[in-house]
């Protein structure tokens, strides 16, 4: 009974949540609501639903079997039979790419395990995702006026707006009830939170604010929220100068405003959640993305975001998978960011003949190589656990480098996602083998 009551309720869930999408539906149809209101009902009852599963479940294991059947769900209504009817309109009914309905469940997920149960780390990111990008989305569709360009066309100020003040006024008040900040501290890390949000849900694409939206304010706040007032006021003056200076350095390389500000929220979310030393390789692969596609672009619409995204979903996995299993992983981001380092230096060299490209990829190989285990070096011994590095970056790099150098024409399109999964399969295979093999080997 104790098992079977959780997965009748799993059940349950799932299947009124379909039933209320298919009602949603056939009114919306009947009632002729706009597409992007449609979705966002959708996308606030989700939300809600996901505020509470903490409270319906006392284990971790029936969120985990929700989760993964509401993503099997969805992607059954992509399917063309249902991708135009019932629940599936709901979800498609905007005709444009986005990974928003999966990204969603994966950032319930993922909040779910760095939360650890906790109240105010668990309850306002999803409340600023589920009720702040609602608000901001209709308000800019409706009221709108004032527009700026975005990676994906544009958006509105009176958007950004409304979501800045809906996050302060929910920071606040999960702030004060849910935790013991002082109240001085509460204040500057609303405004602290909620220009970070409108900034993230501003600049992101394809549905990737469900995911940068709430995993970024938890890293606000697990990493800053106990800060004293005057440590956040200058975190905040950081990060304005900081935007500044992206914008400069982007334009040089080639990045556009818009690119800029999304790579400067994936500096400051590495910085702010790791040691500067662990962020290195990561900030070295986006500079090695941005000079690779230079030399040899390839046929995806925006290669500079989906370098961040790919960082994003690999560095927010790793951060999940130490949460989960008790085994820090940061030794294994890094390898995968030095795999990627050298496939894109593969990528950059492919034009070349495989005579004259061998000795410069070799090089930067073991430069790689040697800069990985160096970083790692400077990390505790809880964090840098594994007894043989060198075997780990060894069968890392060398098919990232081999394949894309030889197999050019396969990394032409969806680049950075074929790269992304290629360099991270050896990181993630050895560390399943050393959690199921007990530990540090």
């Amino acid at each position: 009974m104790a098992v079977a009551l959780p997965i009748l309720t799993v059940l349950g869930a799932i299947g009124a949540m379909l039933a209320a999408m298919a009602f949603l539906a056939r009114h919306a149809r009947a009632a002729g609501w706009p597409a992007e209101v449609q979705r966002k009902l959708v996308h606030v009852g989700a939300g809600l639903f996901a505020l509470t599963l903490p409270l319906l479940f006392t284990e971790d294991w029936p969120v985990y079997l929700l989760i993964g059947a509401t993503l099997a769900a969805m992607a059954a209504m992509r399917l063309p039979a249902l991708r135009h009817g019932g629940p599936g309109a709901l979800l498609h009914s905007i005709d444009r790419r986005s990974w928003g309905d999966y990204l969603l469940a994966l950032a319930v997920l993922l909040v779910f395990v760095l939360s650890d149960r906790d109240p105010l780390l668990y309850t306002l990111p999803l409340a600023v995702l589920t009720l702040g990008d609602s608000a901001a989305a209709l308000a800019g569709s409706g009221y709108g006026r004032r527009r700026f360009a975005t990676a994906e066309g544009h958006k509105t100020l009176e958007g950004s707006a409304i979501l800045f003040m809906v996050t302060v006024i929910l920071t606040m008040v999960a702030a004060l009830l849910l935790s013991d900040i002082p109240r001085e501290n509460v204040v500057v890390l609303a405004f602290l939170v909620a220009g970070f949000g409108a900034l993230v849900e501003a600049d992101s694409w394809r549905g990737f604010d469900n995911l940068f939206l709430p995993l970024g304010i938890w890293i606000v706040l697990a990493y800053h929220g106990s800060a004293p007032a005057t440590e956040l006021l200058g975190i905040a003056a950081l990060f304005a100068l900081a935007l500044a200076g992206f914008f400069q350095i982007g334009t040089r390389l080639g990045a556009p405003p818009p690119v800029a500000r999304v790579y400067l929220i994936a500096a400051f979310l590495l910085i702010s959640s790791t040691a500067l030393y662990n962020a290195v390789l990561p900030l070295a692969m986006l500079a090695a993305h941005l000079i690779a596609e230079r030399r040899a672009p390839g046929t995806d619409r925006q290669p500079q975001l989906d370098a961040v995204a790919v960082l994003a979903v690999l560095g927010f996995g790793w951060l999940a998978a130490g949460n989960a299993t008790g085994l820090n992983a940061i030794t294994f981001f890094g390898a995968s960011m030095a795999g990627l380092i050298v496939a894109l230096a593969a990528i950059a060299l492919s034009p070349l003949s495989l005579g004259a490209a061998s000795a410069p990829l070799s090089l930067v190989g073991a430069l790689t190589a040697v800069a990985w285990l160096w970083l790692i070096g400077f990390n505790s011994p809880d964090q840098a656990w594994l007894s043989r590095p060198e075997l780990l970056i060894m069968a890392t790099l060398m098919p990232a480098g081999f394949l894309p150098l030889r197999l050019a024409r396969l990394f032409h399109r969806q680049r950075m996602l074929r790269l992304g999964l290629l360099t991270a399969v050896v990181p993630i295979v050895a560390y399943i083998l050393l959690v199921l093999h007990g530990g540090p080997a």
